[in-house]
């Protein structure tokens, strides 16, 4: 789509904070009306109504429309935050295994600015399925880099938590 489009879609996304609870059924109208302006076959379409819907709280309408999103072909940053944000609402409706199958390959994926988030989503599917030590592991190498001091320390603790061979 056009930038004055992602503009007002960022603009919407910027006032979510003033729609309470009660009136988020306003928010995910106001993100339906900016998506009737896509092509039918948009990938943006069903990505942006399933961030809505997950973002006020309803996981369960929300998986359906991000694996359309992805079967359209959403790529690049905006695919990488629907595997995310899938995976983390697959969790959420009891499903985290799925959410690890979708996950575990970005690891390996180009680096980019959300792959703490990829850690941190798919750690808390790790602890649903009672791998908690992983899910640490994940969330002790993602927070090192970011810490003032010990970050090799930290780094090491976390590969050790997994290494089976120490």
């Amino acid at each position: 789509m056009n930038q004055d489009w992602e503009d007002r879609v960022t603009a919407a996304w910027a006032s979510f904070d003033d729609y309470p609870q009660e009136r988020a059924h306003e928010f995910r109208a106001l993100i339906d009306a900016l998506v009737a302006e896509l092509p039918d076959d948009s990938p943006l379409g069903p990505f942006e109504r399933a961030c809505a819907w997950d973002s006020t709280g309803h996981s369960d309408k929300a998986v359906p429309l991000y694996r359309e999103a992805l079967a359209r072909g959403l790529t690049g940053y905006k695919g990488r935050r629907a595997r995310i944000q899938l995976s983390s609402s697959l969790r959420n409706v009891g499903q985290p295994e799925e959410g690890v199958k979708l996950l575990t390959p970005e690891l390996d994926g180009p680096s980019d600015e959300l792959d703490d988030a990829v850690r941190a989503a798919l750690a808390l599917c790790l602890s649903s399925l009672g791998r908690d030590r992983e899910g640490l592991a994940l969330v002790l190498g993602a927070l090192a880099p970011h810490l003032p001091r010990y970050q090799r320390s930290m780094a090491n603790y976390a590969r050790a938590m997994v290494d089976t061979e120490a």
